[in-house]
């Protein structure tokens, strides 16, 4: 049975060559424009790879193609709202951590990652905190989970079970995805200067993969990747949430 549209015929297959093509092609340029907006405050060329993101499977795939990645019904409605609340759990998780290692200073990840939120500094956040976070928790629970679930555990994780298997092609895109996010944390911008700050960069990698392997086993149990996009929505929510009433 052909998955990929017949235009792509004898170009691209199911197999961890196109998986590891298909991290570099979108983890590079998705690392370099994360790190470009921590220096200047603009988020376009991110939001640009996410929703490319978005359509790729739509663009690559025939509908056979996309069942195989996860792209389908899922099995559940108790099973979906476990998942979301699952999701910001593990955020909870992850911000109790940060208090307790790094309290309020810019080696806590998400105080680092607060400054991502462009909330203009002459507004009283008191008077539209509400209005904010409800902005803020809408684009983050539709941008990132949508486009991150597509490719990391739809895409790529597929490419990698044709060899590994399920669960080591989970550890694979998992990696990836914790990798990449040493672009939001761990390499900082900090009054005109880049530092490295090796240990809480690498607990925050350890604790991207681990997140990333929870959205899997929502994957796993919806039997779709829609719970892995909820459980993610679910973690975001519950980071903006810590972003504006215990940081701002």
């Amino acid at each position: 049975m052909k998955h990929f549209r017949p235009f792509l015929k004898n170009r691209l297959e199911f197999g961890p060559s196109t998986g590891l093509f298909l991290i570099l092609l979108f983890g590079i340029p998705r690392f370099v424009a994360v790190l470009h907006a921590s220096s200047r405050g603009d988020y376009r060329f991110t939001s640009i790879i996410f929703v490319i993101m978005w359509i790729l499977p739509f663009l690559l795939l025939t509908k056979s193609g996309k069942n195989e990645i996860g792209l389908k019904k899922p099995i559940g409605f108790v099973s979906m709202i476990t998942g979301f609340v699952l999701g910001g759990l593990v955020c909870l998780g992850i911000w109790t951590l940060g208090q307790w290692f790094y309290g309020n200073t810019m080696q806590n990840w998400l105080v680092y990652i607060s400054r991502s939120y462009q909330v203009p500094g002459s507004l009283d956040i008191e008077t539209v905190r509400f209005q904010y976070f409800m902005l803020f928790a809408v684009v983050g629970m539709l941008f990132s989970p949508i486009g991150e679930e597509f490719l990391y555990r739809g895409l790529i994780h597929r490419c990698f079970t044709e060899r590994f298997g399920e669960n080591k092609a989970s550890i694979i895109d998992s990696l990836a995805f914790g990798l990449t996010h040493l672009a939001h944390f761990g390499i900082l911008f900090i009054d005109g200067h880049w530092i490295f700050v090796f240990a809480p960069a690498l607990l925050w990698v350890v604790l991207m993969f681990i997140t990333a392997r929870v959205f899997f086993y929502v994957k796993l149990k919806t039997h779709s990747l829609w719970g892995a996009v909820v459980c993610h929505a679910g973690f975001n929510l519950a980071m903006t949430y810590f972003t504006f009433y215990h940081i701002f």
